[in-house]
């Protein structure tokens, strides 16, 4: 499936993208860090809330099919920028499932968000790491949560233009 996205620089280090399909449009700005005004979600940004969304969106779609309620999950990403040259250093994930720690598909639905299509889009070469709930923390014993850390090669090659 294709899909086509419009971007239209307005500007002030502003752009507005378009969704084709849609029509639903987003805004972004440079950050603060980098000469813009932090106004709304900067490129990078984009990126933490592709992988967040991603995540909850497959882990979802395998729920459904498991007659699994996970309304209430959450996903937290963090964004570490590196530097030389400017990039996403890390990004991390906390994800919070309403569901008892012992539940039977959480094996799977943790296969589920490792293997989403942006996670596995990101780098080849990146490390990957996972924590799970300790007991004893401070979530209720309703819930269970894990964190994944992806680390972003600095020598990551630029994306190609041919299509795959």
């Amino acid at each position: 499936m294709m899909v086509q996205i419009s971007i239209d620089y307005s500007g002030k280090l502003h752009c507005s993208a378009t969704h084709g399909p849609s029509g639903t449009v987003l805004a972004t700005d440079a950050p603060l860090d980098n000469q813009g005004k932090g106004e709304s979600f900067s490129p990078t940004d984009l990126v933490a809330t592709a992988l967040g969304t991603c995540i909850a969106t497959t882990m979802a779609i395998v729920a459904e099919r498991h007659q699994v309620e996970l309304q209430g999950m959450t996903v937290q990403v963090t964004k570490e920028m590196a530097n030389d040259p400017r990039r996403i250093g890390r990004l991390t994930t906390e994800v919070r499932v309403p569901l008892p720690a012992d539940h039977p598909q959480r094996e799977l639905l943790e296969k589920t968000a490792l293997g989403c299509p942006v996670h596995r889009s990101l780098a080849a070469e990146m490390e990957r790491s996972r924590r799970q709930r300790t007991p004893g923390s401070a979530y209720t014993p309703s819930r269970w949560r894990w964190r994944t850390s992806t680390v972003m090669a600095s020598s990551m090659p630029w994306p190609s233009t041919t299509p795959i």
